[in-house]
């Protein structure tokens, strides 16, 4: 065996042992490069055109409209009650009669003494017109003796002018008298007047009658119940019924005090009535004006009209408040902003499938949607969902969970 073919030997033994190092280091180097044109794939949204309205929800009770205890005026026992539970009344409309004697008794004396009265003034005024009638005659009788004793001296007695003219005063006194016994007559007859007037008054009160129109919702009395006056220094006083107005009722809402601004008289609201499962118009109709306190909430009104009697006193019901509109405004999904307050940010995805952090002004919000007041435009892909795995300038391909706001090609 000669010397060469064993240092070629060598040499190749030497090689391939450098060669394999090199061959695995290159190996673990392009395990590690993606491979050319792959993208992370991302969650996307368009920005759109739409219309977003701000809303609270508020729930409240409905309550009457009106609603009263119709009460006694005075004492007495109850002699029939016309109506019952349920039954829908007019203002006006005769509910329950009473038995009050003293005050029937009462109204027939007023009566009775209008009568007398009348018939004093009657004779008041025929006494003033026979003192008129003898004042008039002693008066001329007077004025003709004292006239020929002027013209005649001598001829009439001075004795029988001076009974003349006594008289005459006479007959002047008798007159004032009489006038004056008339006017007292007058003022008794206005007396008796006005304590018929009374009496007939308090007797009416025996007739209890509706206030206005409403339902009964609840009676208290009986046929031959007795029943007390109903004033404020009887508390205890039973009603007969309460009437109750429900073709409009109430909701007082406790509205917080940072929606306070978006209430305003006449505003139209929905309202929903989940036991019946519809939904009404309301009116905010009036407002406190005023945050209270303890809740730091002002109580709004709405009055929702009910002329079907659908809805019931006592019921709950949950009211939509809007609060403020933008119409066709730029929105974005929710999801797509990140930060808050002044660093609210979006991640657009440009046409190169390039990452911008794009810093934008928002608007009001709805559930899903929020205004974009700078920042964004109509048709630009933003990545809604966790943001924290971007970075400006990363390569993406967006995936549009929604058809309509995908693109036609993106590569």
């Amino acid at each position: 065996m000669s010397v060469e073919p064993i240092g070629i030997a060598l040499r190749a033994s030497v090689l391939v042992a450098l060669a394999l190092p090199l061959t695995a280091c290159s190996g673990r180097s392009s395990a590690s490069t993606p491979p050319a044109g792959a993208f992370t794939v991302v969650p996307a949204a368009r920005a759109i055109r739409k219309d977003l309205s701000n809303s609270a929800t508020l729930t409240a009770e409905f309550q009457p409209f009106f609603q009263v205890d119709v009460m006694a005026k005075e004492a007495g026992y109850v002699r029939h009650v016309y109506v019952d539970i349920g039954d829908h009344v007019r203002a006006g409309q005769l509910l329950a009669t009473l038995e009050i004697p003293e005050l029937q008794e009462s109204e027939t004396q007023a009566k009775a003494d209008l009568q007398t009265a009348n018939a004093e003034r009657s004779a008041a005024e025929g006494n003033l017109k026979r003192a008129e009638a003898g004042q008039t005659i002693a008066h001329l009788s007077y004025t003709r003796i004292l006239d020929v004793s002027k013209k005649e001296p001598g001829l009439v007695p001075l004795q029988e002018v001076d009974v003349a003219h006594s008289r005459d005063l006479e007959a002047e006194a008798q007159l004032s008298a009489a006038q004056q016994n008339v006017q007292a007559a007058i003022s008794r007859t206005q007396a008796a007047a006005a304590g018929l007037a009374h009496a007939t008054s308090l007797f009416a009160y025996s007739r209890i009658t509706s206030p206005f129109d409403g339902v009964i919702t609840q009676r208290y009395a009986s046929d031959g119940s007795m029943i007390q006056a109903g004033t404020a220094s009887q508390t205890q006083a039973m009603p007969i019924v309460t009437v109750s107005k429900n073709d409009v009722l109430r909701l007082m809402l406790p509205v917080p005090e940072k929606n306070v601004g978006a209430i305003h008289d006449g505003a139209t609201v929905s309202v929903l009535v989940p036991t019946l499962s519809k939904t009404f118009s309301g009116t905010v109709t009036r407002f406190a004006n005023s945050v209270q306190t303890a809740t730091r909430t002002m109580t709004a009104e709405v009055d929702v009209k009910n002329p079907g009697f659908q809805l019931m006193p006592g019921m709950y019901a949950q009211v939509q408040l809007n609060l403020a509109t933008a119409p066709n405004a730029i929105a974005v999904p929710v999801e797509a902003l990140d930060g808050s307050g002044d660093n609210q940010r979006v991640f657009v995805v440009d046409g190169a499938g390039t990452v911008q952090i794009r810093k934008v002004v928002t608007g009001i919000q709805s559930p899903a949607y929020v205004q974009i007041l700078s920042g964004v435009e109509p048709g630009d892909a933003v990545i809604v969902g966790r943001h924290s795995d971007y970075r400006q300038g990363q390569q993406v391909k967006p995936r549009f969970e929604d058809a309509t706001t995908a693109p036609a090609a993106h590569s």
